[in-house]
């Protein structure tokens, strides 16, 4: 642990080192992005860093979605609540909410405000509105010119921006978020549930490496942070937010742990 040949090292999606001369390790705070010097058996001393810049809305480099947002992450603005793959809570509803999607949470959760308006992450076409792809009470979906199929789920009314057939741009309104609980009040559990299907609808896959987006960032402060269910019989399996697996919707389920953690 404290031979720097072996850094920098990632625990529970956090940057982690130890400085050069092995006597200290350093981290970047979940709560407020000061980075802490932590002597080896000793106590920790803190110094205040810039915070880093706010993910960018605009997709850049050679990750080919933006953000469903147009603004960037914060706490009056969305953050993630619940990560694709094989979340806590996906666990948790394995044999219910999650029974179709062989038991993980099949697309990532964006914590906002109802009615906040969200954008397509890439070109495409609008090929459904309100169509039969769940995640009430409304949803939009657009097939992309990737060929992937981008779905927005619980949104807060049928949409009034696009139509099926329109074509989108990247940034472009194709609705508004709701509530994932009826009666779909919005003040249950108001979030824009985003799921990227491939091969046609029939498979999910995790949307986080199409974005180029400091994901780590964006639950920092949102204690405990990205929680994934570990399998004691394989603990390495499943624990980052960039190694969460593919499903084929009405599979059999792959999380029937015998040794879950958290039980």
């Amino acid at each position: 642990m404290t031979d720097p040949s072996t850094t920098p090292f990632q625990i529970a999606n956090f940057d982690w080192d130890i400085s050069h001369d092995g006597s200290k390790l350093v981290y970047v705070s979940a709560t407020d992005k000061s980075l802490w010097r932590i002597e080896l058996g000793g106590t920790g001393t803190v110094e205040a860093v810039p915070a880093p810049p706010p993910a960018p809305s605009e997709a850049t480099g050679d990750k080919p979605y933006r953000l469903p947002f147009a603004g960037p992450p914060g706490p009056s603005t969305w953050y993630v609540a619940q990560w694709y793959g094989v979340t806590t809570a996906g666990y948790r509803g394995r044999n219910s909410t999650y029974v179709q999607g062989q038991g993980i949470h099949f697309g990532i959760d964006f914590a906002t405000e109802c009615g906040s308006e969200v954008v397509a992450i890439a070109p495409g076409k609008v090929i459904a509105v309100d169509g039969d792809f769940g995640s009430p009470p409304h949803n939009c979906v657009l097939l992309l010119d990737d060929g992937n199929i981008a779905m927005y789920g619980h949104l807060v009314e049928r949409t009034r921006h696009v139509r099926v057939g329109d074509r989108v741009e990247p940034g472009q309104v194709v609705g508004n978020t709701g509530d994932s609980i009826a009666p779909y009040t919005c003040n249950r559990n108001p979030h824009l549930h985003l799921e990227i299907r491939k091969q046609g609808r029939a498979i999910a896959t995790n949307p986080v490496p199409y974005f180029d987006a400091n994901w780590d960032d964006m639950t920092l402060g949102v204690w405990p942070g990205a929680r994934f269910e570990r399998n004691l019989d394989d603990p390495a399996s499943n624990q980052f937010l960039d190694d969460q697996p593919d499903i084929r919707f009405g599979g059999p389920i792959i999380t029937n742990f015998a040794r879950p953690w958290p039980p």
